[in-house]
């Protein structure tokens, strides 16, 4: 697919979608991100009133060194040693650089929707740009770079997986796997800041309380997805769970923050239910 430039007179918000997926360099990917996103705010980036069908979901692009890999086979590293610490620094990094992609192809693929639903993934993508910044730093603190270490694709694979259907990607990728963030989060800062890594810590404090938004945007896209289809939003995500998630719902749930990002009391009792 040829993707045109900024300069083109129709180039739309769609197209700027496509071309920050497309960006291989992760600072290239960042800075048109953040540069659309601001163009977007500022009223110069619209949505076409026709267009064509989305293009059929690719991966995104990603630096060649880059090796990804199944998850069962990372290595798994303490975050004691130097090396362990940049190795999970990097692993959130790359769940940064994933959540990008996941807010534009959000933008790009899904059509027909309020311009609220576009500010809100355009949004993310911004704030994930930001988050990403900040990992990248401290990983260079540690004396590493993104692309240095193996990563996995889980992320974008269920992003593959949703993207014939609206309510299942809302549904699955910001409830489920960005929702698992909410919970094993504030763990990690505990460790982090035992280890006297403060800032690191800091970092993650930033990341925790900005992605309760994210997920809450999921939560509200699901439920309007669910109303306009006129089915039962308890009921169906019981079954996308069922259908999609096999193996990606474990507990403990970080209760207080998932309520503030949408849930409800019944659908957390749901969920430790089914999480076992």
């Amino acid at each position: 697919m040829s993707l045109p430039t900024p300069e083109d007179k129709n180039f739309s918000l769609l197209d700027a979608a496509c071309l920050c997926m497309a960006a291989t360099d992760p600072l290239e990917k960042v800075a048109l991100t953040q540069h659309f996103a601001a163009r977007y705010r500022a009223g110069t980036l619209k949505v076409p009133a026709s267009a064509p069908d989305p293009e059929p979901i690719r991966p995104p692009g990603r630096p060649p060194q880059l090796v990804l890999v199944h998850p069962r086979d990372l290595v798994r590293r303490g975050f004691g040693s130097p090396e362990g610490r940049a190795a999970f620094i990097h692993a959130i990094a790359h769940i940064e650089i994933n959540a990008i992609d996941l807010a534009w192809d959000a933008v790009y693929r899904f059509r027909g929707l309020p311009a609220s639903f576009h500010a809100d993934w355009v949004s993310c993508a911004d704030d994930e740009s930001r988050h990403f910044m900040l990992l990248r730093e401290r990983l260079l603190a540690h004396g590493h770079d993104y692309a240095d270490f193996p990563a996995h694709n889980g992320l974008w694979e269920m992003c593959e997986k949703t993207a014939h259907d609206g309510l299942a990607r809302m549904g699955l990728v910001p409830r489920v796997l960005e929702a698992r963030g909410l919970d094993v989060t504030p763990a990690m800062i505990t460790k982090l800041r035992s280890l006297g890594d403060e800032t690191t810590a800091d970092v993650l404090e930033v990341i925790l309380r900005e992605e309760v938004a994210h997920v809450a945007a999921g939560s509200r896209w699901y439920r309007w997805y669910c109303e306009r289809a006129g089915v039962e939003p308890r009921t169906r995500f019981k079954e996308l769970l069922h259908e999609y998630a096999h193996g990606y719902l474990r507990g403990p749930f970080n209760v207080e923050a998932r309520l503030l990002a949408g849930f409800d009391e019944d659908e957390l009792a749901d969920l430790v239910e089914q999480a076992g």
